[in-house]
């Protein structure tokens, strides 16, 4: 009877889409805080389907996120209040989208629909969100050099096109700022930005102060902190849809995701939900799975076609760099950048550790005398900070020793050169301030 059941399940699954003639339908059967359990459809779903629960003239959409014999298990995109038993639910099939050039300037939420009052969207080629990345062999190598405009990135962690980059940070340290200076750039045909987990209130202070004039340009998924797990998961991979849509149409395109972090705790929470068992931290197998699947569709497309830059933003749980969800996605990523609590006390902005923060392809943007500036510059800042507390407690005397007194009189200046405020003008001669400042040194 399974095996029939099955088979019947596979034969009508194409026309279980919406607008469909054909209504595959279960009923509700158990209702928990954070799930619902569904009966009447287990042969005819595949993990991650949407469904549409109709209750009291009341509809809206959940997704599955167990199956087994006796039935389904479905995280609603909302609250599970109002469910009763035998409410009415209907399988959709999986999530698509369908991204347009237009959508450039649009505000979304997870499930691709605008919440900008600015009208309906157009609408392209349909899509699903669970795509796979291009297959290794057939993707085209990391491309040309991308400046940001960043004078601390662009010298000491340079981006290429296809590149994927970490920023890790604590709360309040300057992240989501120094995102939104790196979308200014010119080097991108298109900007995608994911808010995942933000405030409501920072959602309309990011778009309307921090973007400014580049919104115009990017398409903004938003999902808020006060949104269910099942939203704050969708929105992600919503926003990697609509890049790698850009992308596949030829286009060179930034993806800014903040933060990871967010994503891997609604992961976590759906995961405990089906019944998986926790892990590191709490976080089951799965999530470990999940982000490095997720990450590994920004990059380079197919050869002769565009690329998806990304830049992660990964907020550590209390500094702690090394948790387990950091480190999954420092082991994914070609770079990180880490922003420090202590360099942004004392006022230096972007506060990024440049002796912590590294690119993996930076041999591919610097010539030769990039790499000697900015390795002499690394070497005089590392001393100038290993002998931060001896100088504090008055151990140092000018003159004793050389190398530390011109890493004394030359660390303050770099650290000049590379501070920027949020709203100041792109830079492009990072380096070249370096170069001068240890020449005028040397003459």
């Amino acid at each position: 009877m399974a095996d029939a059941l099955t088979r019947l399940g596979d034969a009508v699954e194409s026309f279980a889409r919406p607008g469909a003639r054909l209504r595959i339908s279960g009923a509700v059967t158990e209702v928990f805080p954070s799930h619902f359990r569904v009966e009447g459809l287990s042969p005819f779903l595949r993990l991650d389907d949407c469904v549409l629960l109709e209750e009291s003239g009341r509809a809206f959409h959940g997704q599955v996120i167990r199956i087994d014999r006796r039935g389904a298990l479905v995280k609603s995109f909302e609250s599970n209040a109002g469910v009763g038993l035998g409410a009415r639910v209907t399988l959709q099939g999986p999530i698509e989208i369908a991204p347009h050039q237009s959508w450039k300037g649009r505000v979304l939420d997870a499930l691709a629909q605008p919440i900008d009052n600015k009208g309906p969207l157009t609408l392209g080629a349909r899509r699903r969100l669970d795509r796979s990345p291009p297959s290794p062999m057939a993707r085209a190598r990391v491309g040309d050099p991308a400046p940001t405009g960043v004078a601390a990135i662009d010298a000491f962690t340079p981006l290429c096109r296809g590149q994927r980059l970490g920023v890790f940070a604590g709360s309040g340290v300057g992240k989501s700022t120094l995102l939104s200076m790196m979308t200014r750039s010119a080097s991108f045909d298109a900007v995608v930005i994911c808010l995942v987990g933000e405030r409501g209130r920072e959602v309309r202070d990011f778009l309307d102060e921090t973007l400014g004039e580049s919104a115009s340009n990017a398409v903004i998924v938003v999902s808020t902190g006060d949104e269910s797990p099942m939203t704050r998961r969708l929105a992600p991979l919503t926003a990697t849809a609509v890049a790698e849509y850009f992308r596949d149409g030829g286009q060179s395109v930034l993806l800014i995701m903040d933060s990871v972090t967010r994503y891997a705790h609604a992961l976590r929470e759906i995961a405990l939900s089906a019944g998986e068992p926790p892990a590191a931290n709490g976080f089951a197998p799965s999530v470990f799975a999940d982000i490095p699947r997720l990450l590994e569709r920004a990059g380079p497309g197919l050869k002769g076609g565009g690329s998806i830059t990304a830049i992660f933003s990964v907020l550590v749980d209390g500094d702690n760099h090394n948790d387990p969800i950091a480190d999954c996605i420092r082991g994914t990523l070609d770079g990180h950048i880490v922003l420090e609590r202590e360099i942004a006390e004392q006022g230096r902005y972007p506060a990024i550790n440049i002796l912590k923060s590294i690119s993996r392809l930076a041999d591919r943007v610097w010539r030769a005398e990039d790499r000697e500036t900015i390795e002499t510059a690394r070497s005089l800042v590392a001393r100038f900070e290993d002998t931060r507390d001896l100088r504090l407690l008055g151990g140092y005397q000018p003159g004793a020793d050389a190398e530390l007194d011109r890493a004394v009189r030359l660390t303050p200046l770099i650290y000049e050169s590379l501070k920027q405020s949020a709203h100041a003008s792109a830079r492009r001669d990072a380096i070249a301030q370096i170069r001068a400042i240890i020449s005028n040194a040397n003459a």
